[in-house]
């Protein structure tokens, strides 16, 4: 079977700037040991139809696969650090879906 990506979306609400930035700092080290991609964020996301997020901060990365996404968040060390990411913001979601198999 093959690997197929996986992205993950998080909508976050700053509250505490410094306790966040201390999350940011450890942020992509772990993602890249996890094999992951940092793809982009937003602070004011454009919402076409539906309930719209709540404002905020919309963050988007990735992962090849569903199992190193998993390693990534269960990793002992990121959930160290999202103390500081508990502590600074008031988290809306944190959301994996998974991407498209390849096509045969």
């Amino acid at each position: 079977m093959t690997d197929i990506a996986v992205y993950v979306i998080a909508n976050l609400v700053v509250t505490d700037a410094e306790s966040y930035r201390l999350y940011e700092k450890g942020f992509f080290p772990l993602l890249k040991r996890h094999g992951g991609s940092f793809i982009t964020y937003d602070d004011a996301p454009h919402n076409f139809e539906g309930s719209a997020p709540r404002p905020g901060r919309m963050i988007m990365f990735s992962f090849p696969s569903e199992a190193t996404a998993r390693g990534w968040y269960d990793d002992a060390d990121y959930q160290l650090l999202s103390d500081h990411r508990r502590k600074g913001t008031r988290l809306e979601f944190l959301t994996m879906v998974r991407g498209l198999p390849p096509r045969s």
